[in-house]
C-alpha cells in the first residue's frame, strides 16, 4: 500500500481546510441560547437571504433539522408522505415516530424522486377511519437515488399538490447546493417551493457541523422552540457557524468540481465494464456501482487495501461520493482500482 488514502465513502468526511480553520479561530462569539452569537445569527441571516425567506435557525446536524421541522409543521397521529429512499424513512432510526409522533408513508418513485400524480394517486382519502395527511416530504438530492436531482419543476408541481390537499411541502436540502450546481436553478425560486426546508454545512459544503433549518419566521421560531426541547440549542456555536458562512463563500461554487469528478469516476470505469455504472445517472456528487457477481462487501474491502474506501449500499451496489478532499488524480487511482477489483481474481 503507498500513498495517501482517498476516501470516497461519503461526502461528511472533509476536514476544515486551514483557511476555514483560521476563520473558526477568529469567529465572534456569544451565547446563541439567548440569541447573543454574532457568528451564528449571521449564518442564519445569510442562508436565509440566500433563498429568500424570512429566518433560518442553525442546527447541530441535519437530521435534527429535520426533525424541528417536523414538530413546527405536523400534529401528533397524521400522516407524512415521502419517497420509499428517503433519508427520513431510512436512516433516521424510526426519530419520525419517536419525536414528532408522525407515521410515514413511503411510495416508489424514480430513483428516489417523487412525482406529484403518483402522489396523488397514492393518497389516502380524507376523514374517517383514515389517517390525515400532514405534510409531503421530498429529499433534494436524493441519497440512496444516487444523487438524482428533482428540479425545480418538479417541485412546484409537488408543491401544487400540497396546496391542493392544504398541508406542507417539506425540503430535507442536505445537498440542496448539488442540485443547485447541476441544474443552475435560482436558489430563491427553489426556496419559495418549500414550506420549509433545511440545508446542510457538512456534506459538500466541507464545513465540520451543522446544517440549517429554512422557512417563514413563524415556523421557525417554532422549530427553534423544539431544537431547545431535543437538547439542540447551544451556546458559542460561532465558532462552528463561522465554519459554515466560510464555506457558502468559498465552496458553493466548487461544487461543480465534485461533479466533474464523479463523471470521470464514472466513464473510467464504463470503459472497461460498462454494466457496472450507468454514467447517464450520474447526475451530481455520486456514483452508484454494480459489482455484479462479486459481492459488494468484498470488492470495498480489497480496495480498502489499496487506501481506497468506499461504501457497500447493497449485496451487489457500492456508493462513491465526491468531495473537496479528493482531486482529479484521486479520483482515476480510484477508478483504476476499481477497475482491477472487478475485472476479479
Amino acid at each position: 500500500m503507498s500513498g495517501e488514502f482517498v476516501d470516497l465513502r461519503s461526502d461528511t468526511v472533509t476536514r476544515p481546510t486551514p483557511a476555514m480553520r483560521r476563520a473558526i479561530a477568529a469567529a465572534d462569539v456569544g451565547d446563541d441560547l439567548f440569541g447573543e452569537d454574532p457568528s451564528v445569527r449571521a449564518l442564519e441571516e445569510e442562508v436565509a437571504d440566500r433563498f429568500g425567506r424570512q429566518a433560518a435557525v442553525f442546527t447541530p446536524s441535519g437530521i435534527m433539522a429535520t426533525q424541528v421541522l417536523l414538530r413546527a409543521l405536523t400534529t401528533p397521529g397524521t400522516e407524512v408522505v415521502c419517497e420509499s429512499y428517503a433519508h427520513l424513512a431510512a436512516y433516521e432510526a424510526g426519530a419520525a415516530a419517536i419525536n414528532a409522533q408522525v407515521q410515514l408513508r413511503t411510495i416508489d418513485g424514480d430513483r428516489g424522486r417523487l412525482d406529484a400524480d403518483r402522489v396523488a394517486a397514492a393518497l389516502r382519502p380524507p376523514g374517517f377511519p383514515y389517517v390525515g395527511l400532514a405534510m409531503i416530504s421530498v429529499e433534494e438530492t436524493t441519497n440512496r437515488g444516487g444523487g438524482a436531482v428533482h428540479g425545480v419543476e418538479r417541485l412546484e408541481a409537488l408543491r401544487r399538490l400540497a396546496d391542493e390537499h392544504g398541508v406542507p411541502l417539506h425540503g430535507d436540502g442536505a445537498r440542496l447546493f448539488n442540485a443547485l450546481a447541476a441544474t443552475g436553478d435560482d436558489p430563491r425560486r427553489v426556496g419559495a417551493v418549500f414550506t420549509a426546508f433545511s440545508v446542510c454545512l457538512s456534506k459538500g459544503l466541507g464545513a465540520p457541523v451543522g446544517s440549517v433549518a429554512v422557512g417563514d419566521t413563524a415556523v421557525i421560531d417554532e422549530a427553534r422552540a423544539w431544537r431547545r426541547r431535543f437538547g439542540g440549542a447551544m451556546r458559542q456555536a460561532g465558532v462552528l457557524a463561522a465554519a459554515g458562512s466560510y464555506a457558502l463563500r468559498h465552496h458553493v461554487d466548487r461544487l461543480a468540481d465534485d461533479h466533474a469528478h464523479a463523471r470521470l469516476l464514472a466513464e473510467v470505469l464504463v470503459g472497461t465494464h460498462p454494466w457496472a455504472v450507468d454514467v447517464d445517472a450520474v447526475e451530481t456528487n455520486m456514483v452508484f456501482v454494480d459489482t455484479g457477481r462479486r459481492p459488494a462487501a468484498d470488492v470495498a474491502a480489497e480496495l480498502a487495501d489499496a487506501r481506497v474506501l468506499v461504501a457497500a449500499m447493497g449485496p451487489t451496489t457500492l456508493r462513491l461520493v465526491t468531495h473537496l478532499d479528493v482531486d482529479a488524480d484521486g479520483c482515476r487511482r480510484a477508478a483504476d482500482h476499481l477497475v482491477a477489483a472487478l475485472t476479479g481474481p
